[in-house]
């Protein structure tokens, strides 16, 4: 004979399954504190380079099989490549150790005009935050190819510092929100070229302040920022602040 559950039997069982198996309401962290990536561990470096590695290796694969599909005249799996493709660019795929692969030292030169890596900068910003939805998102991520793509080829080029400002405009956009490697990257703006005068550490204080939770290296940036600034607003934003985070002190 089946035995009948008594539905608001069933249901409380479910819930306290679900109860049981979370941690203790006094152990849960904040929402926002469970967002922040915590600091990658040395022993992750290997790991990070090979996944980085198979993406480019999944991404060159499906180019290639485009690019046979394309010459053999089969329009089908050629569409099926092209979907996939634009699949794997929409996709999210987080920096893991922002060492591996990902920002560059502080200790690069900004010191040639470079014509490849001018042409770069120009069409990446034809793509950047234009369109609407998923137009957007692959704008975002065609301006996050070629701005890469200067650091990596033309690393002396006299526009890094504005690739740095680009590329943690572009992570901090909603294409992203990976607050961390804005951060840095707005950072490497700054450190890139001295004597900036753009709001690069301004924003740099404000990422580690109010998104990442790292008060004591946003003390620091607003401490240069009143240091370093010539815009008195950008100043003024700065005092207020630090005197909020250090109670008055300097």
């Amino acid at each position: 004979m089946t035995r009948v559950v008594p539905v608001g039997l069933f249901a409380a069982g479910v819930a306290a399954l679900l109860a049981a198996g979370g941690p203790p309401a006094a152990a849960r962290q904040d929402k926002k504190a469970d967002a922040l990536p915590p600091p990658a561990a040395t022993s992750d470096v290997e790991a990070v380079e090979k996944v980085l590695l198979a993406r480019k290796d999944y991404e060159a694969s499906l180019k290639k099989l485009w690019q046979h599909y394309t010459t053999t005249g089969d329009k089908l799996r050629q569409k099926w490549t092209e979907d996939e493709l634009m699949a794997y660019h929409l996709m999210f795929k987080p920096s893991y150790n922002l060492d591996v692969h990902d920002v560059p030292p502080p200790t690069l030169q900004a010191t040639t005009n470079v014509r490849e890596a001018n042409e770069l900068y120009r069409m990446a910003m034809e793509y950047r935050g234009k369109g609407t939805g998923t137009e957007y998102v692959l704008n975002m991520r065609r301006a996050e190819v070629l701005l890469r793509e200067i650091l990596e080829k033309y690393p002396n080029s006299d526009k890094i510092p504005e690739v740095a400002y680009a590329l943690a405009g572009l992570y901090e956009s909603r294409a992203y929100n990976q607050m961390d490697r804005a951060a840095r990257y707005y950072e490497r703006s700054f450190q890139w070229a001295r004597g900036s005068r753009t709001d690069a550490r301004l924003r740099a204080a404000i990422l580690y302040d109010r998104q990442l939770n790292e008060r004591s290296k946003a003390i620091t940036l607003y401490r240069d920022v009143v240091e370093h600034d010539i815009d008195p607003e950008r100043i003024r934003t700065a005092e207020r602040r630090l005197a909020e985070l250090t109670g008055g002190k300097k």
